[in-house]
């Protein structure tokens, strides 16, 4: 016997409900719970409807392709059941119309059979990604029955150029597995289409972490494993995304990630030379730049939206517990390409509303779009995909390397944001321009730009990208679960 169960483990015996509660038009009653003897001679067993990956009727037998927890991953199974040969009582379904049901069930309200055009990255942190593609994503793609378009990248800025030229009436999204590089060079391919708008608008991107960092992952996806992120993008829903426009000199690239210059832009793109270790170059990057109390001058103008952590905690809480705040059409302003400009770029006059300071003694400056910037990284527990806004935290570097190690410590902790030396804003644009200092490093979603001043617009959901709830998987500021 097999019983379907929601992902609480809550049994379905009957009717299953689909996402938010809704109810779907078919009855899984399936037959009287399904009391049909496995193939292999087992007994009862259980799969939430969320690790259904599909279901069809084959040689008089109902087979189920599912992912089964293995250890802290998934992996494939499959289930066989041999219909009942007496004919059905009459008002039971055929199982050709409880297998429709079982996987209009199963999906909810995300797409089935996604059609995906596959960008691997060999070379993304500590490598492996075509390894992680063979073993733990491919098996629930094609169990899932996925269209896929596969490419092996094989050098830096290939992924721009392919998605620059992608048909995006012939896939669902564009799927990279990599680290967080990869995905900032699709929404960038993308941002240079004649028809840019309408291609943000159109096609997801997604994300199997193989990386470093893995943000988008741990962001969209609620996991830094390859088998769980895959089975999150095959159930996964489109979200939209707000994207930042970034001007330096003449150029002008797409953000979803996170902007940053300091402590934490020099512990991710100066030891590019350790990739090999993973996500720990990142705890000796910032333990050696800690100890040295190094500062950063620059001058800031900044267009504030919502100050005071008491501020922004309320203004969380009502996007959370209104999700029609989060549901928002593409900013096109009638233009085929990106949005204008509403602020110009930072080649322009600051405009008369921004605040204007120099800083002369400040080791973090980090801007973020997205909650988790890494395994545990929880540095904007108050980040919103489609809120229009960016999260601003800034730290002093002039005071103990003790309370710097804590407050950035507290990160994982979830107590981060209450800090008392983390300055916390919610912003809609800045410039920075640092001084004092000839070379650098300025990262912009972790891929190094030009140590020179630049400017940040949002543009409230210009993007998309397929994530688990059409919420960031992260606990706000006040430990509220956003579900």
């Amino acid at each position: 016997m097999i019983l379907l169960t929601d992902p609480d483990g809550k049994s379905r015996k009957k009717a299953a409900k689909g996402k938010a509660g809704k109810q779907p038009s078919e009855d899984i009653s399936c037959f009287g719970c399904l009391p049909w003897q496995a193939a292999d001679g087992k007994g009862k067993h259980t799969i939430p409807l969320y690790n259904v990956l599909w279901a069809e009727v084959r040689d008089n037998a109902l087979v189920v392709d599912y992912a089964a927890p293995r250890k802290s991953s998934l992996k494939l199974q499959q289930w066989t059941f041999a219909l009942p040969t007496p004919e059905l009582e009459t008002g039971d379904p055929s199982p050709e119309a409880f297998v429709a049901a079982l996987i209009a069930a199963a999906y909810g309200e995300a797409k089935p059979r996604k059609r995906a055009y596959v960008l691997i990255n060999p070379h993304s942190g500590p490598g492996g990604a075509l390894g992680k593609w063979k073993k733990h994503v491919k098996p629930f793609f094609e169990a899932a029955r996925m269209e896929l378009d596969v490419v092996t990248l094989s050098r830096g800025g290939e992924a721009t150029e392919l998605s620059e030229k992608v048909d995006i009436e012939r896939f669902d999204t564009i799927m990279a597995l990599s680290g967080d590089g990869t995905p900032y060079e699709i929404f960038n391919g993308l941002g240079k289409r004649p028809d840019a708008a309408k291609a943000l608008a159109k096609i997801a991107v997604s994300h199997i972490p193989c990386g470093s960092g893995n943000a988008f992952s741990l962001n969209c996806n609620g996991s830094n494993d390859a088998g769980v992120s895959a089975l999150a993008v095959v159930k996964g829903v489109v979200m939209p995304l707000d994207l930042v426009s970034i001007t330096q000199g003449d150029r002008r690239v797409l953000s979803f990630l996170s902007q940053s210059l300091g402590i934490i832009a020099e512990s991710d793109l100066g030891t590019e030379n350790m990739r090999w270790m993973g996500n720990k170059r990142f705890e000796i990057g910032l333990a050696t730049r800690v100890l040295k109390k190094k500062c950063y001058p620059f001058d800031l103008s900044v267009k504030v939206e919502v100050d005071g952590k008491e501020m922004i905690k309320q203004h969380y809480k009502k996007h959370v517990e209104d999700h029609s705040l989060l549901s928002v059409d593409a900013v096109t302003d009638g233009a085929e390409g990106l949005p204008q400009l509403k602020y110009g770029t930072v080649q322009d006059e600051v405009p008369a509303d921004w605040e204007t300071q120099s800083y002369d003694n400040i080791g973090t400056f980090y801007v973020g779009n997205m909650a988790y910037m890494s395994p545990d990284a929880n540095f904007f527990s108050a980040a919103l995909p489609t809120d229009g806004l960016m999260d601003l935290v800034m730290m002093p570097a002039n005071i103990s390397p003790m309370a710097v190690t804590k407050a950035l410590l507290s990160v994982e902790t979830g107590k981060f944001f209450d800090n008392p030396i983390v300055s916390y804003k919610k912003i809609s644009a800045y410039r920075i321009t640092p001084r004092n200092q000839q070379d650098g490093y300025i990262s912009i979603d972790g891929e190094r730009i030009p140590f020179e001043p630049f400017q940040a617009e949002i543009h409230r959901g210009l993007g998309r990208v397929i994530s688990k709830r059409g919420l960031y998987e992260a606990e706000g500021p006040t430990g509220w679960k956003e579900a």
